[in-house]
């Protein structure tokens, strides 16, 4: 090939290659925060809960920063508390001693991503790229945290530390890590398991998976609480239901049709009020059988959580997206759906 051939060739590659990065870093780049958040959690996550702390603070018509007062912050809390915003968070209870002594806490942070596996649980905390992380260091290393020595490492904290510190701190916060090119506070009660989640973020260790269809149909939910079919169909089995609770549930199972397992599962309050759940199957024909018994056993009666679904919330929809079955429903005044459905034996989540 003449050299200006291979010139126009070596040009024309480059381009594509160019333009392939470009479309898959604005790809990257359009995911929600949530969708990120989900994606940059550790292997073999079972259960994950999203706060979106910026999205609530504005929903509260909060003005909060990082020089608010602990009480301003308490007010607000409770304000997130009473809409159930706030039951997904592990770090509610230790917010306003984070807020006085550690540099960053619900007040001033993006989002927080409280994930768990069989193996450990790390909260991953997003704050603005406002916050300088090495004041955040600061804080740390005043409170006693041993600072390792490669500053992208763990900080040593341990239970006696947090306890030294304040009774009220949760012990997700014994460990500490600094992830400074994403802006990410990570903190763990296991230094080695934050490791793991480190390696994760950073792309070097194995992330979540199983969680994309029901994540993105979530959208920007404010606050949501995901799981795994595995672990749902444990933690939200009728099972733990009494027995009078539990021969009800298989009568109305019986009425209601056939019910199948699920992959995966989000249970999301939006923005606009409502709470949006989500349920991947193995297939559409599964999810369109399962939209119709789903909808009639969130319509009914609610064995092991007490009276009805309807007293908790009104069903707007039930429909089958490909392998997803997704419901809408419109909370009754004082109903806290989230925090209530999101655990304990729940008919309508049932495998």
């Amino acid at each position: 090939m003449p050299r200006r051939l291979w010139i126009v060739a070596a040009v024309v590659i480059a381009l594509v290659v160019a333009v392939g990065g470009y479309v898959w870093w604005r790809h990257d780049d359009d995911r929600t925060s949530f969708a990120w958040a989900v994606g940059h959690a550790p292997g073999g996550a079972q259960r994950l809960s999203w706060t979106d702390w910026a999205a609530v603070r504005e929903h509260e018509h909060a003005d909060l920063s990082r020089s608010s007062s602990a009480d301003d912050l308490r007010t607000f809390l409770d304000r997130a508390y009473d809409d159930d915003l706030s039951s997904t968070s592990a770090l509610v209870t230790s917010a306003p001693m984070l807020q006085e002594r550690f540099g960053f806490s619900p007040a001033n942070a993006d989002w927080e991503l409280f994930s768990q596996t069989y193996q450990g649980a790390v909260v991953m905390l997003h704050l603005p790229s406002s916050v300088d992380l090495d004041d955040v260091a600061d804080h740390l290393r005043d409170l006693g945290y041993q600072e390792p020595d490669d500053p992208d490492g763990v900080w040593q904290g341990g239970e006696d530390l947090v306890a030294r510190i304040s009774p009220s701190l949760s012990g997700e916060l014994q460990y500490v890590a600094l992830d400074r090119p994403d802006d990410l506070v990570l903190t763990s009660d296991s230094a080695s398991f934050l490791g793991v989640a480190l390696d994760a973020v950073r792309g070097h260790g194995a992330r979540a998976t199983g969680f994309d269809a029901v994540v993105d149909d979530a959208g920007e939910p404010l606050s949501s609480a995901v799981y795994s079919g595995d672990y749902a169909c444990g933690a939200l089995a009728m099972a733990h239901a009494g027995a009078a609770d539990q021969a009800q549930a298989k009568r109305l199972l019986a009425s209601a049709g056939e019910v199948n397992p699920y992959s995966a599962f989000a249970m999301s309050d939006e923005p606009d009020g409502s709470v949006r759940v989500a349920f991947e199957f193995d297939g559409d024909d599964v999810a369109r059988t399962n939209a119709d018994t789903r909808a009639a056993l969130a319509r009914g009666p609610a064995p092991g959580q007490g009276g009805t679904f309807g007293d908790r919330f009104r069903v707007t929809s039930v429909t089958a997206h490909g392998s997803l079955v997704v419901m809408h429903l419109a909370p009754r005044a004082d109903a806290s759906v989230l925090s209530d459905l999101s655990t304990g034996p729940v008919l309508f989540a049932t495998c």
